[in-house]
Parts: structure tokens; C-alpha cells; sequence
């Protein structure tokens, strides 16, 4: 595995971040999705979440490719869920298995954290996706569910596996609704 450094994701990355989704899509259950996005598509996404204030980071090797990468978002777009973000990692499936995972996954945790929020939800596509379900295992996730047959890929149903990490305390303390990621909502100044 050549050297990683994690960095913040710019648009100059689609074209790398585009194949690696790619091949996620068409070779994977880790998305759920079966036709996969062009780079114009994944440039929208990539906006959207960077521009709610969310972390989108990749991992660079010493040669300048890219490894993978990751990002957080929101978990649900209603307001009260607005302290939780679910995360994303894809992998270049040359560099599968070799770390690029963790080393995005534990900056990832450490980008949310500092941003203030409180909760970590790591979606996963199928039960047999065992490296992810350890990998978030070995991070502080805890299993919290597992939607039994909700999706149909491969000429297969698979589950989707539902993982939780609290983060800044968690439900443990109330949030500062001044600041990020409270400032995502404010009442209309008609309200009540």
C-alpha cells in the first residue's frame, strides 16, 4: 500500500471519484444503486454536500491517485435529525483491504466530530459486507438494525444493516442550537 494523506476533496477529484463509485455500483452492494452516476452527476452530489457544510475527504497516495473517499451528510433532511450525519466510504477495489478504509473512516469520525455533531449512522449495503461491518465495529459502531430483505441487486435480496456511533457525548447533554450544526435550522420568525 503506497502512503495515504487525507485531504479535503475538490472538483478536480470527480473524475477518480466517479470510477471508483463505478465500480461500487456495478460490482458491489456497498450503494444500492444499479445504474451508476456520470461525473457531471457526481460533481451535483459532491457540491450538495459541501455545500450543507458536511466533510467530503479523500485518501491521495504519494503518487497522487486517489484511494478513496468519503464523506458525511445528513442522515434524514428533517431539522430534528440535523445533530446526525450518515457516512460513505468507497474504496478503489485495487486498494481494498489495505487500510485506505480505516485511515478515511477514523478522519472522517474526527472531521464530524469536530463540526459538533452527535451521531454517526453507517448504512450498509448487505450482511455479508463483513469487512465494513467490522471495520465499523472496530471504530465504536454499535448494530442497531438490520432491515431484512429491503433491497434487490445481483438477482438478490439484501439487507441493509444499520450502525451507530455517538459522537461529542451523544444524547447525553443537550446541543448548543447556536451553533453548526444547529444553525442548519432556524424557526420561521412567525412561529408560535
Amino acid at each position: 500500500m503506497p502512503a495515504l494523506s487525507i485531504r479535503d476533496a475538490r472538483s478536480s477529484d470527480i473524475p477518480a471519484i466517479t470510477a471508483i463509485y463505478r465500480d461500487a455500483v456495478l460490482n458491489g452492494t456497498a450503494s444500492f444503486e444499479l445504474d451508476p452516476p456520470d461525473e457531471a452527476e457526481m460533481a451535483k452530489r459532491q457540491e450538495a454536500v459541501l455545500a450543507g457544510g458536511y466533510p467530503y475527504i479523500v485518501a491521495e497516495t504519494d503518487e497522487g491517485g486517489i484511494a478513496g473517499y468519503a464523506y458525511a451528510n445528513a442522515f434524514r433532511t428533517r431539522p430534528a435529525y440535523r445533530w446526525a450525519v450518515e457516512n460513505s466510504v468507497y474504496i478503489d477495489p485495487a486498494l481494498q483491504g489495505k487500510g485506505a478504509g480505516r485511515a478515511l473512516m477514523i478522519a472522517l469520525l474526527d472531521r464530524a466530530e469536530s463540526l459538533g455533531f452527535r451521531q454517526v449512522i453507517a448504512v450498509i449495503g448487505g450482511s455479508a459486507h463483513v469487512a465494513s461491518i467490522r471495520l465499523h465495529e472496530s471504530l465504536g459502531f454499535e448494530m442497531i438494525g438490520t432491515f431484512k430483505g429491503s433491497g434487490f441487486k445481483f438477482g438478490r435480496w439484501l439487507d441493509t444493516v444499520l450502525m451507530q456511533k455517538a459522537l461529542n457525548g451523544g444524547d447525553t447533554t443537550a446541543p448548543d442550537e447556536n451553533a453548526y450544526p444547529g444553525t442548519l435550522y432556524r424557526p420561521p420568525a412567525n412561529a408560535r
